[in-house]
């Protein structure tokens, strides 16, 4: 029932509109005694660890260049065996798995299909097989980096809704990730092609990447393109001006070493990938 009323409630907001809004505040550079006390507020709130990002809090002029900060690169220590597949974000693994008859399951009695979420009837033409969902929380790091080394190949901006992502609405809305905001981005790697699906939520103002210019949740159009950006392995991908989720999809040569509910770090070694 609880689960119920909270989703009722946001049925009611203009998520869109207001996560533009969000964005702009978070944009905003305040007097720097009122920035101050915010981005203050903030840590005390959600508890970000300062000691692992470059500079202070008085280096930062406004929530959204705290919210994407960049960590000191001894902070993540990247796993360095040659078959590893690593955790592309700080986050929970919320959900991992092997991909049956093209669904992926949401929550018990609730699935979702590959080809809704790749808006792709073909799925890419990429036979996915596996596939782990990872939850960034407020307090942490937003950037997203590689799970293993390869070329963006292209990528697709889907408009969607801006429901959250925190477990009731996971447990309640149907075909959450692939009703929301999303962009994916394709990778040709020796273990096969991998897609990278970054997935919007209430609250996030804008998803960006390194290898186009495309800025989301501006109120544009779907928007596909080819790219050939090759990047090594744990290599920044882009970045969640405020928080959200991603869904990594892998073929079988990818073998997970990790299980839903476990918390991740950037770089640590969630699975194996084998040559294709």
């Amino acid at each position: 029932m609880k689960d119920a009323l909270i989703v009722s409630a946001l049925s009611l907001v203009p998520k869109n509109l207001v996560a533009r809004w969000m964005g702009a505040f978070g944009r905003t550079r305040f007097p720097r005694a009122l920035q101050r006390i915010l981005l203050r507020a903030y840590v005390a709130k959600y508890g970000p660890d300062l000691s692992e990002c470059v500079g202070t809090l008085d280096d930062f002029d406004s929530l959204t260049a705290f919210f994407t900060r960049a960590l000191k690169p001894e902070a993540r220590p990247i796993d360095a065996r040659p078959d590893s597949f690593v955790s592309p974000v700080d986050g929970v693994c919320s959900a991992v798995g092997t991909i049956t008859d093209g669904r992926i399951p949401q929550a018990p009695g609730i699935d979702y299909a590959v080809s809704d979420l790749l808006a792709e009837d073909s799925a890419g033409g990429a036979p996915y097989t596996r596939f782990a969902v990872i939850y960034l929380s407020p307090k942490d790091y937003h950037r997203v980096h590689t799970p293993c080394a390869g070329t963006v190949t292209r990528f697709h901006y889907l408009p969607g809704k801006l429901w959250p992502v925190f477990p009731a609405a996971v447990r309640s809305i149907r075909d959450l990730f692939a009703r929301n905001e999303r962009l994916v981005s394709w990778m040709d790697t020796e273990a096969g092609t991998i897609a990278v699906v970054m997935v919007g939520a209430f609250g996030v103002g804008r998803i960006k990447t390194v290898y186009h210019p495309i800025i989301t949740n501006t109120a544009g159009p779907d928007t596909a393109g080819m790219v050939n950006h090759p990047l090594g392995r744990c290599a920044e991908l882009g970045r969640f001006e405020l928080g959200s989720t991603v869904v990594l999809l892998a073929p079988d040569t990818v073998t997970w070493e990790v299980a839903a509910g476990a918390t991740v770090r950037l770089g640590q070694r969630i699975g194996a990938a084998a040559h294709a």
